[in-house]
């Protein structure tokens, strides 16, 4: 212990009672709650299975750190809200990690900045693909029993990058130099996260993805039905096509053309005059057979027509599924936008847009990890926190609440005692989160 460890450091005052403190209280963590991140691990496998996608060029005499541990630095550091590969030059001493990579010792310390940068740059688009069917398999594993249903949530969005990495381009549309990333999700269900430069369609790959999934799920649950569901952004007649051919459902947007507003021109003008004649906001639904120049045939498009306070507001969904127009629009095309949250979570609350690598492949093994981090947080939440009062929390909120408590770290020989703070205020969450964790069945690779 040195001079400056045992020297107490003066603060004010509280009325006659001074305040003093000092560096020597221990062995402490502020991530005590990752322990329960580690449990959601342990069951899901979801680690072991990531490193099995990797190969590792080093010579095995000189390895210290193994891919696994490195996973883990990773993929756990941007759970607990570690951004940035700096961070682990602090972390890799942290008790509290070398616990979640299985270390024998907490005081063995974990891979520095540059050994994880390294990492992170060995990556190769082989690598890639194995690592991008990970989340498809792990969402299959989440079923106990066939879907009858599946949605599919189809969306873009915009990654600013601010240096000159490799595959930036400037996009007009968002007015800056950024990725274009694909995300599918399943209702909160992370299936794919696939990074794309800005200069393309947004729709590029999409039917590609869609098929890989379409042909994978049919095998596992051959009655499954799937629908896509997207924006304006993926209506292309060729995948509309596709999933004509493959009896796949979908629900997309389309955008506003001379046409359309001209065949809705009078749901539009009802909408109006009920709106002059009753001051309210109002909505009428109805569809139109179309087709563009290009496509192969018509399909059936619902047209909202809407008048508010601010003038008409037209909106046009295309759609091979029957039912009610209204029906259709509310309860079904609408719901899309919960992606939206889902995709905010991951760039916001899990750093999925921290892209600063030169090299177009590391950023996207980047975005994998984030991918990663999103499963165990959202596994955490599907599984253990419903019915509780973070059921719907987002996971910056879970993180906040849950995984952020301060502890003390014992280590003798026989055991380990994580000593959590006494005034945690949500000890009774924590102990039923745990033991929810602990009552599901822990995954091994040959049950999987």
């Amino acid at each position: 212990m040195t001079e400056c460890t045992r020297q107490p450091l003066l603060f004010s005052s509280l009325s006659r009672k001074k305040i003093a403190a000092d560096f020597t209280g221990g062995t402490l963590t502020s991530d005590a709650g990752g322990l329960l991140l580690r449990e959601v691990d342990r069951k899901l496998g979801l680690i072991d299975q990531l490193t099995e996608c990797l190969t590792d060029p080093r010579d095995p005499a000189k390895i210290r750190h193994d891919l696994r541990t490195m996973l883990v630095q990773r993929i756990f550091g941007i759970a607990l809200g570690y951004e940035d590969l700096n961070d682990h030059d602090g972390l890799r001493h942290d008790p509290l990690f070398a616990l979640l990579a299985d270390k024998p010792s907490v005081q063995e310390p974990l891979a520095s900045s540059p050994t994880l940068c390294r990492f992170e740059n060995r990556i190769d688009r082989k690598a890639l693909a194995r690592l991008s069917a990970v989340p498809v398999e792990t969402f299959i594993r989440s079923f106990d029993a066939p879907p009858e249903e599946l949605i599919l949530d189809f969306d873009a969005t915009d990654d600013a990058v601010h240096g000159r990495q490799e595959g930036r381009f400037f996009h007009g549309y968002y007015d800056h130099y950024c990725f274009l990333p694909l995300y599918v999700f399943c209702k909160d269900q992370l299936l794919v996260s696939y990074l794309r430069p800005s200069n393309i369609d947004p729709a590029l790959h999409a039917w590609a993805i869609l098929s890989l999934l379409v042909r994978r799920f049919r095998q596992v649950w051959p009655g499954v039905r799937i629908i896509l569901r997207a924006d304006s952004g993926f209506c292309r007649w060729k995948m509309m096509r596709w999933c004509d051919r493959h009896d796949v459902h979908y629900v997309l947007g389309i955008s506003r053309n001379p046409v359309l507003e001209g065949m809705s021109v009078g749901f539009m003008a009802a909408a109006e005059d009920g709106f002059r004649q009753t001051g309210v906001k109002q909505r009428h639904f109805d569809e139109v057979l179309y087709a563009a120049k290009t496509w192969d045939r018509q399909r059936r498009v619902i047209v909202k027509a809407e008048h508010l306070d601010q003038g008409p507001n037209r909106r046009f969904v295309v759609t091979n599924l029957a039912g009610d127009p209204q029906g259709l629009y509310d309860t079904l095309y609408c719901q899309r936008g919960d992606a939206e949250n889902r995709i905010k979570e991951q760039q916001l609350g899990l750093f999925a847009d921290r892209t600063s690598c030169h090299d177009f492949v590391a950023n996207q093994f980047r975005v994998l990890l984030s991918a990663a981090a999103y499963i165990l947080l959202d596994s955490l939440r599907r599984q253990a926190l419903s019915g509780t009062e973070l059921a719907h929390a987002q996971v910056d909120t879970i993180r906040l609440k849950l995984l952020k408590i301060g502890a003390r770290v014992v280590c003798s020989v026989r055991r380990v005692v994580i000593h959590l703070a006494e005034g945690y205020p949500l000890k009774d969450l924590l102990i039923r989160v745990l033991n929810g964790l602990r009552a599901v069945t822990v995954f091994s690779p040959a049950s999987g």
